[in-house]
């Protein structure tokens, strides 16, 4: 029941190749014949690597499976007329019970669009480079024997609570490609609006259901990127907890590689794909719509791939002017791809950006770089070991792509899993929260195949690693979407709760927030969802084998559904018990 993430029917362009890997039925004749039709042109395969890279790499790579297909071999085991012909419709091939798409379509949960739009010479350019790459025995430090097929084989059992969803407003499409918004975060305005960010490049803010412009990263910064991959573009957002006053916004976002010398990196036989910048913006008119202000460059950091990047940055919401934590900079740095792609040596430790979370103060000077400071409250300000990031506050994540606040203080991380296990955390300061050597409460073998889990070992506990509150396996959903405790007074059933969701399959959690407790596993019950009094679910709505929800919360408390596919917004409005 197990599988990976699935292929993003509206993220085309970065499956462009969910092909076939245990395929095979060609005679050696007809092999020969088809191996001599590639292209061993330089310039041809140097082409057809850059549509890769900007089309593929997200989804595939040549060592492991990942939300597609390891493509290594590709073109020695499947025909090139199968492989141009399903890449042009797939769903062709699908309906006409092609085995082979079958296969995929059952293996990855999806299929992927069709691209007819390829010209034969970047078709050709493409398959060239591909022929180029050579299948590679992983060598497993494990026996996989003992590898675990299905974490979790009971099913999350359904909440007694049904969810009416009130739809708010629909986004202004940033593309009319099949996703026509790429919003993402949903953050409260204090006049009882709200901020939604399109990774495209503009932020929102929503006033009494219509959404304008506030700025767009575009217009101010001319390396702006939003591809390759899927959450490449404008990151993130936050605002300083005294923006009335002082008039100063944080953002994140692309760049190519090598826009200008990164604050973080590695050594330089390793790849970058990208560049993530954390921007400080002052503006002298705090009220004004749209944002008009300056730019600081506070940090860059190098990434291996365009995958899990800088996509969170936040501000402790309980913290008060006097306490240490106050002003405070939360940033969630994605591990980038790193150990997919054979690095598992650039995360895990506190020697390591990749992977962290960090904690910095933007109005503080005793940083390398002197643009930012240093809180003399992180776990390892004091280090004196060489080589240690002062800067982090926790590690050991593979993708803590949202940050919440309990009312206690207490940090929760929304936490994308590799192959098996999605996961939310109680971030615990200074401590290694797993990756690259667990996926949520299992072993993973980070120099093999991380698609594989194993039991923990009976010593285990000498490892001192964290592990999550809540976790779910691939049987239920694919991406954590994380979530909020709720504070509104809309829906009573919902006090002392901790809403959460999946973000693939668009599934809504509910759990008791008391029993979100370091060391224990919190249960989870999905809701039932209502949308103009009819039950129904986001998958069925969206149509696509995805959804690409996220959950926000206002200032009010009340809680709201985004769907990044089609740019709407819901509200939870009640909750009554199933009749």
């Amino acid at each position: 029941m197990i599988s990976t993430s699935p292929l993003l029917k509206p993220l085309c362009k970065y499956s462009v190749l969910l092909i076939i890997v245990a395929l095979s039925g060609l005679t050696s004749c007809n092999k020969v014949k088809e191996q001599a039709l590639y292209s061993s042109d330089t310039e041809s395969i140097h082409a057809g690597e850059a549509l890769f890279s900007k089309n593929c790499s997200a989804c595939h790579n040549f060592r492991i499976d990942g939300i597609g297909p390891n493509l290594a071999g590709v073109t020695q085991d499947t025909s090139k007329s199968w492989i141009k012909g399903f890449i042009s419709n797939p769903q062709n091939y699908i309906d006409q019970k092609d085995h082979r798409a079958l296969d995929l379509k059952a293996d990855f949960k999806g299929v992927m669009p069709a691209f007819g739009q390829f010209s034969d010479g970047e078709m050709e350019n493409l398959l060239a480079f591909l022929h180029t790459k050579v299948k590679r025995l992983i060598k497993n430090n494990y026996d996989t024997l003992t590898a675990i097929k299905d974490p979790f084989p009971d099913s999350i059992p359904m909440s007694d609570l049904q969810v009416d969803l009130e739809p708010v407003t629909q986004m202004p499409a940033s593309s009319n490609k099949n996703l026509f918004t790429r919003i993402t975060k949903f953050q409260s305005a204090p006049n009882g609006g709200f901020y939604v960010l399109d990774l495209r490049g503009t932020l929102y803010v929503v006033e009494k259901n219509k959404a304008t412009p506030y700025f767009d990263i575009k217009k101010e910064e001319s390396a702006f990127i939003d591809e390759p991959g899927m959450a490449t573009g404008f990151g993130s957002f936050a605002f300083h907890p005294e923006f009335k006053s002082n008039g100063l916004l944080y953002t994140t976002h692309a760049e190519p590689p090598k826009s200008k010398p990164a604050d973080f990196t590695y050594a330089d036989s390793i790849p970058s794909t990208l560049q993530w910048v954390l921007t400080e913006w002052k503006t002298d008119k705090p009220g004004q719509v749209p944002f008009a202000g300056k730019g600081r460059e506070i940090l860059r950091w190098d990434m291996v791939t365009q995958m899990h990047g800088v996509q969170e940055i936040a501000f402790n919401p309980y913290a008060k002017p006097k306490d240490a934590d106050y002003g405070l900079l939360y940033i969630g740095i994605g591990d980038a791809g790193a150990i997919e792609y054979g690095y598992p040596f650039l995360a895990g430790n506190e020697h390591c950006y990749l992977g962290s979370i960090f904690r910095i103060d933007p109005l503080g000077t005793n940083s390398k770089n002197g643009r930012y400071g240093i809180p003399a409250i992180n776990p390892f300000a004091k280090d004196t070991s060489p080589g240690t990031v002062k800067e982090i506050y926790a590690y050991g994540f593979r993708n803590p792509h949202r940050i919440t606040w309990l009312r206690t203080g207490e940090i929760l991380a929304g936490n994308v899993g590799q192959h098996h296990i999605e996961s939310l955390y109680k971030v615990m300061e200074g401590k290694n929260h797993g990756w690259p050597i667990r996926e949520g409460n299992f072993v993973i073998d980070s120099e093999g195949d991380i698609n594989l889990v194993y039991p923990l070992p009976p010593n285990d506990s000498i490892n001192h690693l964290v592990y999550p509150v809540i976790q779910y396996d691939h049987d239920e959903g694919l991406a954590m979407a994380g979530g909020y405790e709720y504070k509104g007074k809309a829906i009573p059933a919902f006090a002392g709760k901790f809403i959460l969701g999946d973000i693939a399959k668009g599934k809504v959690f509910i759990a008791d927030v008391s029993k979100i407790r370091e060391g224990k596993q919190a249960d989870i019950h999905r809701l039932h969802l209502r949308i103009g009094g009819k039950e129904t679910t986001l998958l069925a709505i969206a149509g696509l084998g995805r959804v690409d929800m996220r959950l926000g919360q206002d200032a009010q408390g009340e809680m709201y559904v985004m769907t990044k596919y089609d740019g709407r917004i819901y509200k939870m409005v009640r909750a009554e018990k199933v009749k």
